[in-house]
């Protein structure tokens, strides 16, 4: 029997946002649906979300869920953080946010918060008309864990924004190596790789002679080639579209920055930080970076 909180139980046996929101043709008003998951490998989460379009207001959402107690508290927990949240505002909701409203989840079960976080960006993106191949590289790459189709970008992503350590973490947490278990040192390889990165990050960057040089950076270095791309590569584009960018705070490979003019205001602002400044970055200074909006 799994330790769940009151918290957990409660939303569990008492959920008040199960169901589906219908696309009735309101004006003004738009009705989004993001899925993630999959019966076949045991959890499954449609969200659909209500918005209205001239604020990006949340206006309702609805979950319907295939799994555990934690899988269900985890959809209702979720509703429950971004109802009358802007869209911009509910993209900050991490599974972080998610199991601590919760009052915690066992270990074994932060998937499920993780599945949340995931249906409530799939949502928004597919509310935004944009694609999954343009704001996430989950599904491209090497393919490490098949029993349940887990790719080594989105291994190295959950490693990143959760700090994970061991395997065993990451198993808790995407599900990877849950399965046969033949890729558990394939985890290891990688969880390996991202701790090297994080103490000596390597980049490759156009030097004077317009050569590639590879790079072993400090975090001041890492931080300088961070501003150089926004300001040679990233600022540009903007302003030529009447907006620009802030580099604000940088703490490992997440980057947090501040959209100015047009792009603080634009319904595609999410498809800025993705495509035009985190695919950027990653490209010039580590595949582990995630771009922020503050």
């Amino acid at each position: 029997m799994w330790d769940y909180t009151d918290k957990v139980l409660d939303l569990f046996y008492n959920p008040k946002h199960q169901g589906v929101i219908e696309d009735k043709g309101e004006p003004g008003v738009k009705v989004a649906v993001g899925d993630v998951g999959s019966i076949a490998c045991g959890d499954a989460l449609r969200l659909h979300l209500k918005v209205e379009q001239d604020t990006e207001t949340i206006l309702d959402a609805r979950f319907q869920t295939f799994g555990c107690t934690s899988a269900i508290a985890s959809s209702e927990a979720l509703i429950e953080l971004i109802q009358g949240k802007t869209l911009d505002e509910a993209l900050k909701v991490t599974n972080k946010d998610i199991a601590s409203h919760l009052g915690g989840l066992p270990e074994a079960k932060m998937h499920c918060s993780v599945m949340g976080q995931e249906a409530l960006l799939s949502a928004i993106y597919n509310y935004r008309g944009i694609k999954r191949e343009t704001h996430d590289d989950d599904d491209e790459g090497a393919l490490v864990c098949t029993c349940f189709g887990i790719s080594e970008s989105k291994i190295r992503r959950v490693i990143v924004e959760n700090n994970l350590t061991t395997a065993e973490d990451v198993t808790n947490y995407v599900k990877a190596g849950g399965g046969c278990g033949s890729c558990l040192a394939n985890i290891d390889d990688i969880i390996a790789s991202v701790q090297q990165q994080a103490v000596t990050p390597v980049s490759v960057y156009p030097n004077t002679n317009g050569q590639a040089s590879v790079k072993k950076l400090t975090s001041v270095q890492k931080i300088a080639l961070i501003q150089r791309v926004l300001d040679e590569e990233v600022r540009p584009v903007l302003i030529a579209d009447g907006g620009d960018v802030e580099l604000y705070d940088v703490e490992g490979d997440r980057v947090k920055v501040i959209l100015q003019g047009a792009c603080g205001s634009c319904s595609s602002s999410t498809a800025t930080l993705k495509i035009a400044i985190e695919s950027r970055l990653r490209d010039r200074v580590s595949q582990d970076i995630v771009v922020e909006a503050v």
